[in-house]
């Protein structure tokens, strides 16, 4: 039986992937909402929500007459890039064992370019936090955040980074962030990167920037990441329109 927190839509969702993942479902059949809302206690409104979730995701897909089924190819889809994951969570849905790196902590004016996008003054001081992110053991991603120092309430240690940024915001700011704006963003690796990441140097990458906001939609961060593609690939589902 389910407990409460998180949402039982949730908690729905979760059971019904993990047995997806492990292929418990014969011929990639789900059972119907009915048999699903009896094993796991809930409603018939809560299963249908979780199915709903699971075939956004592209996890499962539903044939009119026949019934739900698992969407294999949509099962290579390890993290969506719509939402907010930790870089630990998208290497161990690769299948590797993730570990974090400090590489170093150190403050800076904002300058021009992150004030405007920080919406704070030129001469304000941002924290800028330098991670490297490992899949057993090989470098695959570098991150900088850039987190202005007027949002940092209490006092901090170079492990507390450790944990996803969302998190040090909350624990360290009270600032809960709510979304990301991204741009992806083609990059070529210098010396510096190429010795870090492990690669050669003017190997083509996959960048991230990014400006997190909170729930009062203010800008609290900004984020640049660097992805090794051939141990990451990120994937996502276009959809077409509907033909009637």
């Amino acid at each position: 039986m389910l407990k409460r927190n998180p949402s039982l839509t949730e908690q729905a969702r979760s059971y019904i992937k993990e047995m997806i993942l492990s292929d418990a479902f014969v011929n990639g059949r789900i059972p119907s909402e009915t048999d699903l809302a009896n094993q796991l206690q809930v409603s018939r409104t809560t299963i249908r929500d979780a199915l709903s979730r699971l075939e956004n995701e592209g996890a499962i897909y539903r044939k009119q007459g026949s019934g739900t089924f698992v969407n294999e190819p949509g099962l290579q889809i390890k993290s969506r890039l719509e939402e907010i994951w930790s870089y630990e969570d998208v290497i161990q849905a690769h299948g590797y064992t993730p570990a974090t790196r400090i590489l170093s902590l150190e403050t800076e004016a904002a300058g021009e370019e992150m004030a405007a996008g920080l919406n704070i003054g030129t001469a304000d001081e941002l924290l800028v936090v330098q991670k490297l992110f490992l899949a057993d053991d090989q470098p695959v991603i570098l991150a900088y955040n850039r987190i202005p120092l007027s949002l940092i309430e209490k006092s901090y240690q170079p492990d507390d980074f450790r944990v996803p940024v969302y998190e040090f915001l909350w624990r360290y700011g009270r600032q809960h962030l709510t979304y990301y704006l991204s741009e992806i963003v083609p990059a070529i690796a210098s010396d510096k990167l190429a010795a870090t990441l492990h690669i050669q140097p003017n190997t083509a990458l996959i960048s991230f920037s990014e400006i997190g906001y909170n729930t009062d939609n203010k800008p609290i961060l900004q984020a640049t990441s660097c992805f090794r593609d051939d141990l990451l690939r990120l994937r996502l589902i276009r959809r077409g329109q509907s033909v009637t």
